[in-house]
C-alpha cells in the first residue's frame, strides 16, 4: 500500500514538468520580490512625496520633489560624472579586457597563476580594495609619488612639477583615480566573460583563419569578433549596469570631492537621502538611474539577439 501511494502522490508530481518549473523558480522570483521590487516601489512612492527622516510619513504626492532635485546643480554634475566615468571605465575594461583574455587563451607555462592573479581584485572585498587604493593615493605617503620622484617625473624641473602629486585634491586626478582603481576591480569579471567566449569558439574555426593565412587583424574582426559579440554584449552590459550603479570607490576615496567634482548619482542618492535625510529627494535623484539601466539593457540585449540569430 505504502509503494502505491507512493506512486500516486510523490513520484507524479515530481515529474509534473509545470510543477518542477515553479518550484525552481520561487526561490529567485521571492528575492526579487522581497529584496528588489518592495524597495523599489517604496522608492517610487517616496519619490513623489516629501518624506523624510524627521517626517516618515507620506502626507501628499507631489511632482515638487524631482523640481527641487532637476535643478540641484550637484545633480546636474552628479548625472554628467555618471556618463563620463561609465563611459570611460567601461572603454577601457572591454579594450584591457579583450587584450588579456586572448592572452590567456593561449597556452604557456604558468598560465594557471596568471588567471588567479588577475582574478584576485574581484575575489577581494571592494572596500578593502579601495582603502588599500585611499593609502596609495595619499598626498604625502603615496608610493606611486615615490616612484615618479625616484624616476624623474617629479622634482626640480620634472615633468609634473616639483611638489607631491595630489592624487584626490585635484579634479581631473580624483576622477582619472576612480576611474582607473574601478577599471582595475571590474577588468577580471570581463576578462573571464570574454575568456569563456574564445573559449567557446570551435577549433576547427580557428585552423581554418591559419590555413587560410589571414593576418590576426583580419581573422579578429572578421572571424572571431563576430562569433564573440553576443558575449561581448553580455560584458559590456553587466559592466555598464556595475558602473553606473557603483558608489562605493567614490564614498570610500573621495566622498565626491574636492568640492562634489567627482560625485556620482549613487553617491549623491546616497548622501541626500540617508545621510542628509531627505529620504524623498535621495528616491527621486535615485529614480533617474532606472530609464537608463532599463534602456541600456533592451539596447544590448536586443543587439546580442540578433548577432545570435545571424
Amino acid at each position: 500500500m505504502g509503494t502505491v501511494s507512493e506512486a500516486r502522490g510523490g513520484p507524479k508530481l515530481l515529474d509534473r514538468e509545470g510543477f518542477l518549473a515553479v518550484a525552481m523558480l520561487m526561490p529567485a522570483v521571492l528575492y526579487i520580490v522581497f529584496l528588489v521590487g518592495i524597495p523599489f516601489v517604496m522608492a517610487v512612492l517616496f519619490s513623489f512625496s516629501d518624506v523624510s527622516v524627521g517626517s516618515p510619513t507620506i502626507d501628499r504626492f507631489t511632482l515638487e520633489t524631482f523640481n527641487d532635485v532637476i535643478n540641484d546643480p550637484v545633480f546636474r554634475r552628479s548625472l554628467q560624472n555618471s556618463f563620463v566615468f561609465t563611459l570611460f571605465a567601461q572603454g577601457l575594461v572591454l579594450i584591457l579586457a579583450t587584450v588579456l583574455a586572448i592572452l590567456l587563451n593561449r597556452n604557456f607555462r604558468g598560465k594557471w597563476i596568471v588567471r588567479l592573479l588577475i582574478l584576485l581584485p574581484w575575489a577581494t572585498p571592494i572596500a578593502i580594495g579601495a582603502i588599500n587604493w585611499l593609502w596609495l593615493l595619499d598626498s604625502v605617503y603615496s608610493p606611486l609619488t615615490w616612484i615618479l620622484r625616484e624616476v624623474g617625473l617629479i622634482g626640480a624641473g620634472a615633468l609634473l612639477g616639483p611638489r607631491n602629486v595630489i592624487w584626490l585634491g585635484q579634479e581631473t586626478l580624483a576622477m582619472a583615480s576612480i576611474i582607473a582603481i574601478h577599471v582595475w576591480r571590474m577588468l577580471p569579471l570581463s576578462t573571464v566573460i570574454i575568456l569563456a567566449g574564445l573559449s567557446s569558439i570551435p577549433q576547427d574555426i580557428q585552423d581554418a583563419v591559419q590555413v587560410d593565412g589571414a593576418s590576426f587583424l583580419r581573422g579578429w574582426f572578421q572571424v572571431t569578433l563576430p562569433l564573440i559579440r553576443p558575449i561581448l554584449m553580455v560584458a559590456m552590459l553587466f559592466g555598464i549596469i556595475f558602473s553606473f550603479t557603483d558608489m562605493t570607490v567614490v564614498h570610500v576615496l573621495t566622498r565626491g570631492n574636492p568640492n562634489n567634482t567627482t560625485q556620482v548619482l549613487a553617491s549623491w542618492a546616497f548622501y541626500t537621502g540617508i545621510e542628509g535625510g531627505s529620504l524623498a529627494k535621495g528616491a527621486a535623484t535615485a529614480i533617474f538611474l532606472m530609464p537608463v539601466l532599463l534602456g541600456v539593457a533592451i539596447l544590448m540585449l536586443r543587439v546580442a539577439r540578433r548577432t545570435e540569430v545571424r
